[in-house]
This record gives structure tokens, sequence and C-alpha cells, in this order.
């Protein structure tokens, strides 16, 4: 698949890292699958991973700390 952003480069299967700011501080999430551009780095993550991030997120901000650090593939 051609990249959406740079339309030259090919979407490959990858991991990432992801990153939100919350109310309540802080999440990175490692290891997240995603699909990458080769030629512009562009992320681009599936519906089903989206909605997996956006559970841990509501879980998360139930509990009071300020960084939370997840492996994706034990966590969702």
């Amino acid at each position: 698949m051609k990249c959406l952003i740079c339309k030259s480069g090919m979407l490959n299967d990858g991991l990432e890292t992801y990153f939100a700011t919350l109310k309540t501080g802080y999440v990175i999430i490692e290891n997240v699958p995603c699909k990458k551009c080769e030629q512009c780095g562009e992320i681009l993550f599936s519906a089903s991973v989206i909605e997996k991030i956006e559970k841990l997120l509501d879980n998360v901000e139930k509990i009071s700390s300020k960084i939370f650090i997840f492996d994706y593939n034990s966590a969702a």
C-alpha cells in the first residue's frame, strides 16, 4: 500500500511507541503494531489497534499516577 501522505513510499509493518497526555499524567505504550512509510516515516495504526489503545487509556485515567509505560503485547 502506498503512503497517503508522501504518495511515493510503501507502508510496511512495524512497531512504534505511542505517547498520550492525559489529565492525570502521561502514557507511553511500547511496541504498538503499525504501518510505517519507508519514505517519509508516516505512521498509521489500524482501527482495532486504536480501539485497544483507547481502552487502555480509559483504564489508566482511573488510576492516580503521573507516568505509565506499557508493552502493547502484554497490555492489550
